[in-house]
């Protein structure tokens, strides 16, 4: 094993952030390779990339946008049970006042540029032309802000569903730019796919339109899919790559290791 050899020959000391580092890629590795079921996804935060296995090969490999600093992507263990085509981004509320309720105060037509509609807490739309926004700030907004469908959505125009308790997801996104960076360390917490289109197509097979979906529309309906088995999908924060025989130790994005 490349780890443990490194781990023997090349860390004198273990107490050392290369040790942690590496202790910690072992008992990831060790545990997929004891466990592993016959189809998952894993995302790797600090590697800033997912990987799909099915029957023990690698078929998709995909740079990855997670959390940043402060709205850090948690770790989690879950399924993925279904894929949503067009979502609606339905902004967390702490998000829509420090963040959104600021530029529609200072842009009259932030909203209708940007899709946004305000609904209250049921999702009934309220008439935003109504609503005298000087009046609100971030301690006293009552409504929330939701994004209708379409290519320009914030999660574009797929979203992979899995149970968690952060709300949190994969998505597409309305800006593949992004992936051309190297710090993409962005979101606020779920994880955005480069390619999303791929993924969708080995999981649900002949149940999707991809031809739809990259010819999207503002306001196209939306839909969930549900897949005809779960699959796993873990989202680990190990801080170390493997190539050949070489280790690589990746830089510890969320200083968790200590």
């Amino acid at each position: 094993m490349v780890l443990k050899k490194y781990v023997h020959n090349s860390i004198s000391s273990k107490d050392t952030i290369k040790y942690k580092k590496a202790l910690l890629a072992m008992n990831y590795r060790r545990y997929f390779s004891i466990n592993h079921p016959s189809e998952y996804i894993i995302v790797n935060i600090p590697a800033a990339q997912a990987d799909y296995y099915k029957n023990n090969s690698l078929l998709i490999n995909m740079r990855i946008v997670a959390g940043k600093e402060k709205r850090q992507t948690p770790t989690i263990a879950s399924y993925i049970t279904d894929i949503t085509t067009f979502p609606y981004w339905n902004v967390p509320h702490s998000i829509g006042v420090k963040e959104i309720l600021p530029k529609v105060q200072k842009d009259d037509n932030y909203l209708e540029q940007e899709n946004f509609d305000v609904v209250d807490a049921k999702g009934n739309i309220i008439e935003e032309s109504e609503l005298n926004w000087k009046d609100y700030n971030e301690k006293n907004f009552p409504y929330f802000f939701r994004q209708s469908t379409g290519a320009d959505n914030a999660l574009g125009v797929l979203k992979f569903n899995f149970k968690n308790p952060y709300s949190i997801f994969l998505h597409a996104t309305s800006w593949q730019g992004v992936f051309k960076k190297d710090d993409r360390f962005l979101s606020h917490g779920c994880v955005r796919l480069e390619k999303p289109f791929e993924l969708a197509k080995a999981l649900l097979k002949n149940k999707i339109n991809i031809k739809e979906l990259k010819n999207s529309k503002a306001d196209t309906p939306s839909n969930t899919i549900t897949l005809s088995h779960k699959i796993p999908v873990f989202i680990i924060y190990m801080p170390v790559a493997i190539a050949g025989q070489n280790v690589y130790f990746l830089k510890d994005v969320y200083g968790l290791i200590q």
